[in-house]
């Protein structure tokens, strides 16, 4: 499997033949300087956890482009499907969905979802995080906006997720601190990515060192990618 961080929460997954974004807001970011028709080429599905504008961003361009399947929950799916998308797989909660060689289940998430047009709030369902499996690679839990919650143990026992994706910028989602007590306490990850920070300056933390000083010593491998470094695993 390969993966790459594309700034704030947003991944590239390429596992088999299937070629995944995950919260694909690369325009509107204040960091992703790479090149989006590269970065966006051959993709065949994307993964929406929740409806805030920094982690829809441009699905609905690239899924009408490329024509990648799109899953979400029910509310995203439909809302998407009346900007072009075609190729929806909705979920909700609990629920898992199969996506071809792999699956997705949704989890919970502590957080909101929505955007607003024209003035007016649109809601756009519960927040998830998702776990997904692929039968050649390792289960992957991306938690998309959260706390920590108690639950967390729960995920962990369920579905065993060798690879997390964790928030870590405070204000918004948790904070370092809190993602590695997450870590310590309801996970067993072999891999841990810190996302959704150093992307809007003054709001969310410019780094992942304090997510790396918490971790020191851990058995659990903190994997920091540059912007744009694709990694195999």
């Amino acid at each position: 499997m390969k993966l790459t961080w594309l700034g704030h929460s947003a991944v590239r997954l390429e596992m088999g033949s299937s070629v995944i974004l995950i919260d694909p807001f690369l325009k509107g970011s204040p960091t992703f300087k790479g090149d989006y028709e590269a970065v966006t080429a051959g993709v065949t599905h994307i993964i929406v956890t929740h409806g805030h504008d920094d982690h829809v961003g441009d699905t609905a361009e690239i899924a009408v482009r490329t024509g990648a399947q799109v899953i979400s929950n029910y509310e995203i799916c439909t809302w998407l499907c009346g900007q072009g998308v075609t190729k929806i797989n909705p979920g909700n909660t609990g629920g898992t969905v199969p996506c071809g060689e792999f699956t997705v289940t949704f989890t919970q998430a502590l957080h909101s979802s929505g955007t607003v047009k024209d003035g007016q709030s649109i809601y756009l369902g519960n927040p998830n995080g998702v776990v997904i499996k692929h039968p050649k690679a390792q289960t992957i839990y991306h938690a998309g906006d959260t706390d920590v919650f108690g639950d967390m143990t729960i995920i962990d026992e369920l579905h065993r997720p060798k690879i997390g994706f964790l928030p870590i910028g405070d204000r918004f989602t948790m904070s370092a601190e809190t993602a590695a007590f997450a870590v310590k306490r309801f996970f067993n990850f072999e891999t841990v990515v810190p996302i959704h920070y150093a992307t809007f300056e003054g709001y969310l933390a410019p780094n992942a060192d304090g997510f790396v000083k918490a971790l020191a010593g851990h058995k659990t491998r903190v994997l920091v990618p540059d912007l744009l470094e694709a990694v195999t695993i």
